[in-house]
């Protein structure tokens, strides 16, 4: 069974909530030099940008970010090349009010957040969970056979068609770990559409 929890939780109130559990530290911030692995600031490299013929990028949040148009500034195709999982987001404060993903750069089109995330996010974390991390989602899935995991992120949300908070990619993981949507069948807890089949 996996869990997800929050990063900001104390590990004492965490090992009350799930005694016996496997606390799993799935964010950038993780002291596990395997599971930092699972964080989509990660520097893998080589990962593909959606719907932009041979381009590549160091992690995942660089292609979040760096698709993503301001109504004072576009595509930032530089932070495809960020590599050092600092200075990745683009805000608000900075750049004014967001106006969606673009998709790709063999696009014009202008996608709204939900339709991004399922276009872009969500495609090429699960590209970095196939290429790039199988040896540690093959031991998390033969793990919660006999252990309850708890993976902390500082987002929980798991529903991908709620716009109001982030998108957890621990939630994510424990989706492709069981198979249930968007990596897979639909389960009796899910309430969305299945995204790939």
């Amino acid at each position: 069974m996996i869990i997800i929890e929050s990063k900001r939780k104390k590990i004492e109130t965490l090992q009350k909530l799930y005694p016996g559990a496997v606390i799993a530290d799935v964010t950038s911030k993780s002291d596990n030099a395997q599971l930092v692995k699972l964080s989509p600031f990660y520097p893998h490299g080589g990962i593909p940008v959606p719907n932009s013929h041979g381009v590549k990028a160091a992690c995942v949040e660089a292609i979040w970010q760096g698709l993503k148009v301001f109504e004072s500034c576009g595509v930032d195709v530089a932070m495809f090349g960020n590599d050092t999982m600092k200075n990745i987001k683009r805000t608000v404060r900075k750049y004014g009010k967001p106006l969606g993903h673009q998709y790709g750069l063999d696009s014009t089109e202008l996608l709204d957040y939900i339709t991004a995330r399922k276009k872009i996010y969500i495609p090429t974390y699960q590209w970095v969970l196939e290429n790039k991390v199988q040896d540690i989602i093959a031991r998390l899935r033969e793990a919660t056979k006999t252990k309850t995991i708890v993976l902390l992120d500082y987002e929980t949300n798991a529903d991908v068609d709620n716009p109001k908070k982030p998108l957890s990619h621990a939630a994510l993981i424990k989706a492709y770990v069981e198979g249930t949507y968007p990596f897979g069948q639909k389960t009796n807890d899910d309430n969305q559409l299945d995204l790939f089949n």
